[in-house]
C-alpha cells in the first residue's frame, strides 16, 4: 500500500462507525503506520480521537519492540547497550541507539583519560571508581529505589541515578572498551560485578561506590541469605541474564505504581527472552 493509500486509510478513523475495519488494517499494515497516526494525533483537537490513536500507536510500537527483543536475542545478544536500548524504549519508543552511543562515548573519554592499563586490577578499579563516583557522581538511587527511570539506560545516563543492575551496565560497558575483563555477575537480590582473567579475581559493586570485595564475602551473603552455594554466583553472567533481570526489575517497578498494564506488557517481553 503507498503512503498516500495509507494516509487516506489513517484519516478515517475519524469516523467511529469504521475504526474496527480500519483499525484491523492498520495493526496488519504494521508499523510503517505510526508515522502517518502521529501526524493525525497532531491534527486533531478531538481528545478521544487523540487517546483512541495512542492507544493504536503504543500497540505498534509495542510490536516493533517485541520484534526487535526476538531478534537481539536470536542474533545480537553480545550488544549489551543495544539490549539495553531495546528495553528502554518502552517508555520511549523515539529513543535514538545512536545519541546513547555518542553519551556512553563520552564518559569512555572521562574514564580513558585517568586509565592505565599496566597499572594492578585494583588500581585500575579504583581509577575507574574516582571519575565515576566522585567526576561525574554516579549514583544508586535510594530514595527512588524502585522508580522504572531506574531500568532505562537513558535515564541513568542523564540523571547518573540507578539501580544496582543499570549502574553495573554502564560500569562494565566502561570498562570492557578500555580492555577490563570485567562482567556481571547474577547473586541472588544483588547485581554485582567481577573482574576477572586467568591470574585473578575479585568482585566490585557499582550501587556502592565501586566498593571491591572477595569470594569469602559472597560466600558469607550467601550463607546469610540460607542459600546453598551455586557456580552462577560467583561467575560471570551473560548480556542475556542481564536483560532477563532488567525486565523483572520493570516488572516490579510498574506492579508498585499499580501500573498492572505495563506490568503485564513487560511480563510478555520476559515470555521472548525466556522461552
Amino acid at each position: 500500500m503507498s503512503e498516500k493509500e495509507m494516509r487516506a486509510l489513517v484519516s478515517l478513523l475519524e469516523d467511529k462507525s469504521l475504526r474496527p475495519e480500519i483499525e484491523t488494517k492498520i495493526l496488519e499494515l504494521g508499523t510503517d503506520t505510526i508515522g502517518l497516526l502521529e501526524e493525525e494525533w497532531e491534527k486533531t483537537f478531538d481528545p478521544e480521537l487523540q487517546s483512541y490513536l495512542e492507544d493504536i500507536i503504543h500497540r505498534l510500537q509495542y510490536l516493533l519492540l517485541k520484534e526487535r527483543l526476538q531478534h537481539w536475542r536470536q542474533a545480537e545478544s553480545d550488544d549489551l547497550l543495544k539490549g539495553m536500548w531495546i528495553v528502554a524504549t518502552y517508555q520511549y519508543p523515539d529513543l535514538s541507539l545512536e545519541k546513547l552511543s555518542q553519551e556512553l562515548e563520552q564518559l569512555y573519554y572521562e574514564v580513558w583519560l585517568e586509565h592505565n592499563p599496566e597499572a594492578h586490577p585494583y588500581d585500575q578499579v579504583k581509577f575507574m571508581n574516582s571519575v565515576l563516583f566522585s567526576k561525574l557522581r554516579f549514583r544508586g538511587n535510594t530514595r527512588n529505589f524502585h522508580a522504572p527511570a531506574n531500568s532505562m539506560i537513558n535515564m541513568v545516563l542523564e540523571t547518573r541515578r540507578g539501580n544496582p543492575i543499570s549502574l553495573a551496565v554502564v560500569y562494565l560497558l566502561l570498562a570492557q572498551k578500555l580492555g577490563m575483563p570485567v562482567f556481571g555477575v547474577n547473586l541472588p537480590n544483588m547485581f554485582v560485578l567481577t573482574y576477572k582473567d586467568e591470574r585473578e579475581q575479585f568482585y566490585i559493586n557499582a550501587f556502592n561506590r565501586g566498593l571491591i570485595f572477595s569470594r569469602q564475602d559472597i560466600d558469607n551473603y550467601i550463607a546469610q541469605i540460607n542459600l546453598t552455594p551455586r557456580p552462577m554466583f560467583y561467575e560471570p553472567c551473560s548480556h542475556t541474564d542481564i536483560i532477563v533481570r532488567t525486565l523483572r526489575n520493570l516488572t516490579i517497578a510498574f506492579e508498585k505504581l499499580d501500573e498492572h498494564g505495563k506490568a503485564e506488557e513487560v511480563k510478555e517481553l520476559l515470555k521472548i527472552m525466556e522461552p
